[in-house]
């Protein structure tokens, strides 16, 4: 997760999801053992998360988020110099999690932009101060 003040997603040259104020940007990364209840927690989490200016969370503030699917999170490479991508969950495991995701966080009230499963995207920040998190449920 990262903290912004502007972020989008762009699929074959056409962009899919932007964000133009403060917010997040969320990599999703989905693992084996993760379910509808990570969803929901991990949803809840990023709704709170007091991260913003002024120590306010994106629910505070009705902050939007991008969210972005993102198995590459769960790259290996303790062995060789390929990495392995063995403890992120397939496709069609992983697809549905960041959809429940995404509508837990709408559920909450949040406002959602996201990428698109599957797709070569091209993701583009800016930054808000050196803010990147790595939250792990």
């Amino acid at each position: 997760m990262q903290r912004v003040t502007q972020a989008s997603v762009t699929v074959d040259g056409e962009v899919i999801g932007s964000i133009d104020e403060p917010g997040l940007l969320v990599l999703v990364g989905v693992t084996h053992d993760d379910d509808k209840d990570t969803a929901r927690k991990l949803a809840a989490k990023l709704w709170g998360l007091r991260i913003l200016d002024g120590e306010k969370s994106c629910s505070d503030l009705g902050a939007p988020l991008l969210v972005v699917s993102q198995f590459t999170l769960y790259a290996d490479t303790a062995k060789g110099r390929r990495p392995s991508w063995n403890n992120a969950a397939p496709g069609p495991v992983a697809q549905p999690l960041v959809a429940a995701v995404v509508d837990e966080l709408r559920g909450l009230g949040a406002r959602v932009e996201t990428g698109e499963f599957g797709a070569d995207m091209k993701v583009a920040l800016l930054g808000d101060g050196p803010v990147t998190i790595i939250i792990e449920l």
